[in-house]
């Protein structure tokens, strides 16, 4: 397929730059075949029935971004990618020249950062203070909002881009699908005999990297941290016995989930994935798929045309369209059945 198959119109006016007022007041949009249902997300739980399964993603975005300037002069902008250790991180860097092995930066005018090599298009940074990288970011770095929000990250988005269960530190973006939950949505679901499990996979920055090929099959993948527990591998295996669907709560959980049962059934176990998902996959553990509008010509977009259908897909999303739903991360939901 090509590149072009994936793009549509989107009026910028429906890109979401701020969050609904109230957490899990928006739009939700089931998408089954050719059929659309126009509903609210508190409708969401009408739409299940007890015995199935519920996946969440329960990692946690950090504030992943940095601003200070090189010690030879110049500003600096770092996105912490991914730490590797008490005091080393891959980060992607912004400066009028890029930094050599050996060269200091300095963020919010005390924290010291050696960069030691490069790392394609990452650099590894070496913070030098004794507190941990993790510390260094809670202290001084701002949350790292999506390009297509046209803003800066403010106080309220510390808890609103965040989900209520994020537990896993790790993500530099949101797995944005949960961030319609509620705590009180949480207990109407387990009251209705509805069972959660979670998975964790740390969002990179790279799921906002465009696709710069024209053949879809030539793109290659950004790689990411997951990891599936065993009662997660459990809890899958119990909603398949008692006839329960399995519900990814976000593509993040669909990545998860489909990485860790390439080779046939689901494993436990830690690992990194560059999964491709796109039109002709065969999705081995995934029933049904709760997520957010996706940009045009994304492989988020590539992946639920493979789930539900690409021309169901993109029936759907004129509709969105035509309807004024709200798009990307702080957007409406879809609610997605998977096609056979």
């Amino acid at each position: 397929m090509q590149l072009s198959d994936f793009d549509y119109h989107l009026p910028e006016a429906l890109i979401a730059q701020h969050p609904p007022a109230v957490r899990g007041a928006s739009r939700l949009l089931h998408v089954d075949g050719k059929t659309l249902s126009d509903l609210t997300f508190a409708d969401f739980p009408s739409r299940l029935q007890a015995g199935d399964l519920l996946v969440f993603n329960d990692t946690r975005v950090i504030r992943a971004r940095l601003f200070g300037e090189k010690a030879s002069g110049g500003k600096v902008e770092a996105l912490i990618e991914r730490v590797l250790d008490d005091h080393t991180a891959l980060a992607h860097v912004r400066a009028s020249k890029s930094p050599k092995p050996g060269s200091r930066l300095i963020f919010a005018g005390r924290w010291e950062a050696e960069m030691v090599e490069r790392h394609d298009s990452m650099f590894k940074l070496r913070f030098l203070a004794e507190e941990n990288v993790y510390d260094i970011l809670e202290a001084s770095g701002k949350l790292p909002l999506p390009p297509y929000i046209e803003r800066s990250a403010e106080q309220d988005d510390d808890e609103r881009y965040q989900t209520v269960y994020a537990r896993e530190q790790g993500a530099v973006a949101a797995p944005t699908a949960g961030l319609h939950f509620t705590d009180d949505m949480l207990a109407t679901l387990q009251a209705q005999g509805i069972a959660t499990a979670f998975v964790t996979l740390h969002v990179g920055a790279g799921t906002f990297q465009p696709v710069k090929v024209d053949n879809v099959a030539e793109h290659k993948m950004h790689s990411e941290i997951y990891d599936i527990p065993q009662s997660t591998v459990d809890a899958v295996a119990a909603a398949r016995a008692r006839g329960g669907r399995v519900v990814a709560i976000g593509t993040t959980s669909v990545r998860a989930l489909e990485s860790a049962a390439q080779h046939g059934e689901l494993k436990a176990g830690r690992g990194e994935t560059d999964i491709f998902i796109t039109p002709g996959y065969r999705f081995r553990v995934v029933d049904r798929l709760l997520t957010n509008f996706h940009l045009p010509k994304s492989t988020l977009l590539m992946l639920v045309s493979a789930f539900a259908g690409y021309d169901e897909i993109f029936h759907a999303y004129r509709h969105a369209v035509e309807q004024q739903y709200r798009f990307f991360s702080y957007g409406d939901a879809m609610l997605l059945e998977r096609k056979d």
